[in-house]
């Protein structure tokens, strides 16, 4: 009897035992689940950045600055005699990257040029008469109308000169070497060549666009943020982003500016952040995801 009540008591304190392991057991399993939970659906694929409240992260795309980014529209319209650059090619600032064929161009030159030399006569002229009337040898008549012309012919002069500088030429390299055929098209910074559209023989309206020049030495990074993140934006403060297509590899950002407009669809504001690790292979228009530091 005494063996059997101790059989008893052993296979009560086991069943005991097991039902005290039993919920340890099932917190552990809880454990594991909730970790796979946050694993698969709070972690973000491309940035590895759990999306939760203390760690949100913002879709956006690489863009330029407006100061790093040039349209070459042309002032005066005419046909692309020569064309000198294709999509994708680098540039400098002031190489020529096309030619155009206008004879109204020429016309201007020919305008200027008669306009210089019958400015460096009646300036001649107008001194003459200004020594000759204080001599009392010519009538004040005679002087007021050289002056005259002399001041007409000059304004001429400085609006023919305006309009070759609008376009781009040096007045005084006509004087020097004569009438130009063509009109050279100069880039007005520096960069790559982005939309084209142009070709040889195409005739290019005043106005119309010929082509971008997109300079990437400062990249941007354009973010969308929602009203209920906008505390964490503070301009100098640093951010993390990744780069569709480059796999796991993180950059550096820091915020320079914040939009002060809230989009009336999704309550949206525009935040921009300049990139401090500059790539060759970084593209405006690329997408990105980024969170702050």
């Amino acid at each position: 009897m005494v063996v059997a009540m101790m059989t008893a008591c052993g296979s009560k304190n086991n069943t005991e035992s097991v039902t005290t392991e039993e919920p340890s057991d099932k917190i552990a399993k809880d454990s594991v689940s909730t970790a796979k939970t946050v694993s698969n659906k709070d972690v973000d694929a491309v940035t590895s950045a759990t999306n939760v409240d203390n760690a949100p992260t913002f879709n956006g795309v690489m863009a330029l600055s407006p100061q790093h980014r040039a349209t070459m529209s042309l002032t005066m319209g005419g046909r692309i005699h020569t064309l000198k650059v294709i999509e994708g090619q680098m540039v400098g600032k002031g190489q020529v990257i096309a030619t155009i064929d206008n004879p109204d161009f020429i016309q201007l030159q020919q305008e200027f040029l008669d306009a210089s030399a019958q400015h460096d006569y009646l300036d001649s002229e107008y001194k003459r008469q200004t020594k000759l009337a204080k001599e009392d040898a010519a009538s004040q008549k005679k002087l007021e109308q050289t002056k005259a012309d002399w001041l007409s012919v000059k304004s001429k002069v400085a609006a023919s000169s305006a309009r070759l500088k609008a376009l781009g030429v040096d007045p005084a390299a006509i004087r020097k070497n004569g009438i130009m055929s063509y009109l050279a098209i100069r880039a007005t910074i520096g960069g790559y060549i982005a939309e084209l559209n142009a070709n040889l023989g195409k005739y290019i309206e005043t106005g119309q666009d010929l082509c971008d020049i997109i300079n990437k030495q400062q990249p941007v990074l354009e973010l969308t943020v929602y009203e209920k993140d906008l505390s964490l934006m503070k301009v100098g403060r640093g951010m993390h982003f990744r780069v569709n297509g480059m796999g796991k590899q993180t950059f550096d950002a820091t915020i320079v500016s914040i939009g002060q407009t809230v989009d009336a669809k999704d309550y949206s504001v525009k935040v921009y952040a300049r990139v401090k690790d500059v790539r060759p292979d970084f593209r405006p228009g690329m997408y990105v995801r980024a969170r702050v530091n």
